[in-house]
């Protein structure tokens, strides 16, 4: 034997090479990120390293298995949470205005059998689940109006999307996370501008109810102050009338010697008698 090996470098060299092949081919590595579907002659066998609902990645299934060399191949899918984008679409909402709409669904591969049966590998399947996004997106915002997609009801429609689109994906091995609306505009153009015209009128209006509101709950106040403040000075005037009187010109010569109710005195010229009555609070009271 040893004789052959020496005559036949050559021969030996490639034998040994393609037993390692056979080897490495044998015993593949299963990364901690990847799914491996073991296929033999087209049908699916067995599964390397499958996601668990509540199980880390990378604690069981990873690292070194083995397979049959030539008999079985190795499908890889990917075992973390994967995104797929809705072509850029437009919807009609339930006030007849056109959107057009960008969104995109977070998913996550559970069954990956009948992922494979279902898809074939991973680019199948993005192909597959990007019109159903799409479709059920244009469905449920069909069923509103523009304006709640401004509200906090736009995380309900979301939520139904998701429900919606995760019923079909089942059917190919995919559990959906979330799904999410990335952008909606009305289209460019006459419709854009009527329909932001639309909205500044529409909040202006509302700002002016709200200033009119405003200056009447402002007038009832006052009227309710002035009320209270007119008892409060008549039961106080009652008790004391030469006080009265004393108050009441004090406010009328401030009207007349301090104009506009500033604060400093400003050049007044009056022409009065000593004796004039409305003077009388400068000569003093008799005691």
């Amino acid at each position: 034997m040893t004789d052959t090996f020496r005559r036949h470098p050559l021969l030996t060299a490639i034998g040994a090479f393609v037993f390692l092949l056979l080897l490495l081919g044998s015993f593949p590595i299963i990364p901690e990120t990847k799914q491996a579907v073991v296929v033999r002659f087209g049908k699916p066998v067995r599964i390397y390293n499958q996601y668990k609902p509540g199980r880390p990645i990378g604690t069981a299934g990873a690292g070194i298995n083995w397979r049959i060399p030539f008999a079985e191949q190795l499908v890889w899918i990917d075992k973390r949470v994967q995104d797929v984008d809705m072509q850029r679409q437009q919807v009609l909402s339930t006030d007849q205005r056109r959107l057009q709409v960008d969104a995109f669904a977070r998913y996550r591969i559970i069954d990956p059998t009948l992922m494979y049966i279902r898809a074939g590998n991973e680019e199948q399947l993005t192909e597959q689940l990007r019109p159903i996004l799409g479709s059920e997106v244009r469905n449920e915002l069909g069923r509103i109006e523009f304006a709640a997609l401004l509200t906090p009801e736009r995380q309900g429609i979301m939520d139904s999307v998701r429900t919606s689109l995760n019923r079909i994906a089942r059917q190919y091995g995919v559990e959906i996370i979330d799904v999410r609306i990335k952008r909606t505009d009305l289209p460019d153009g006459a419709p854009l501008a009527a329909a932001f015209d639309r909205m500044r009128t529409a909040r202006e209006q509302e700002a002016r109810s709200i200033q009119a509101q405003g200056a009447k709950q402002a007038a009832i106040i006052r009227a309710e102050a002035d009320a209270e403040a007119a008892q409060t000075y008549a039961a106080s005037f009652g008790k004391d009338p030469d006080f009265y009187d004393f108050y009441r010109a004090m406010q009328s010569y401030r009207t007349t010697f301090v104009p506009n109710g500033q604060d400093k005195l400003a050049p007044t010229t009056v022409v009065l008698s000593p004796q004039n009555d409305y003077l009388k609070e400068f000569s003093g009271r008799p005691r």
